[in-house]
């Protein structure tokens, strides 16, 4: 080898090495501003979601737990039963005071009363509206009228229908009549009172005087056959007076 070959050679060895650069990547960029700590925090935040939830999940999760829990416990609505406090052993029975009559008609229709103002003057003020019925007593035959208002079911008239009553068409309808009551108990106290009713139709309406009529009829005779008995009684018991005061 030539002394200039050894020269190179000896060159070579000495000649430094050149020293690798670094390759610079973007989460290297990042780390220098503070990037790259966000993202390891984040990560952590993720991996302990992951593991034990956020707060809110938690939460939702111990509700419905809580719920579950809840429904489990609560009984069972068929199965609850309470004892009532006091129990009824016999039925109240209404007494109405028409358990010894038979109905023999019956008809819904409003009725009305003739009253007298303060000033005088005259006027129909609405009584009621209900099923008006004939009764029929089962022992001594006579007809009364009764007449109950609906729900409430308050007596709003209650009469016989004597001899001397007579029944009127209203000069305003073909569906309506009137009479005049010598004694109506409905309040209590006998009351002469005049009164009218309107009914359905005009067939209705002559259905109503027929048996109106009718019922009239057969106290007719009941009431004179009842004076008839009250005259003789009557006379029983002067005779009976003067014997006594001539003894």
């Amino acid at each position: 080898m030539s002394s200039t070959d050894k020269t190179e050679a000896k060159v070579d060895e000495t000649k430094p090495t050149e020293a690798t650069e670094p390759k610079i990547t973007q989460s290297s960029v990042f780390s220098m501003f503070g990037g790259g700590a966000k993202k390891e925090k984040k990560d952590e935040d993720e991996d302990r979601g992951d593991n034990s939830g956020s707060a809110k999940a938690q939460r939702e999760a111990a509700a419905a737990a809580k719920g579950d829990d809840e429904e489990e416990a609560a009984p069972e609505a068929d199965d609850v039963h309470f004892e009532p406090v006091h129990k009824l052993t016999e039925k109240v029975k209404t007494v109405t005071h028409e358990e010894s009559e038979e109905e023999i008609f019956n008809m819904r229709c409003k009725m009305f009363k003739f009253t007298q103002t303060t000033e005088g003057n005259g006027e129909w003020k609405e009584r009621g509206t209900g099923p008006l019925r004939l009764l029929k007593h089962k022992e001594n035959g006579k007809i009364r009228l009764v007449m109950r208002r609906d729900k409430t079911l308050k007596v709003c008239a209650n009469h016989y229908i004597t001899p001397d009553m007579t029944i009127a068409p209203m000069s305003t309808s073909d569906r309506a009549w009137l009479w005049n009551v010598g004694a109506d108990v409905s309040e209590g106290e006998p009351e002469a009172i005049t009164v009218s009713v309107r009914v359905a139709n005009a067939e209705n309406a002559q259905q109503f005087k027929e048996a109106w009529l009718k019922a009239q009829k057969e106290n007719e005779i009941l009431f004179s056959a009842g004076k008839e008995e009250t005259k003789e009684e009557t006379k029983a018991e002067e005779k009976k007076e003067e014997a006594a005061a001539s003894s």
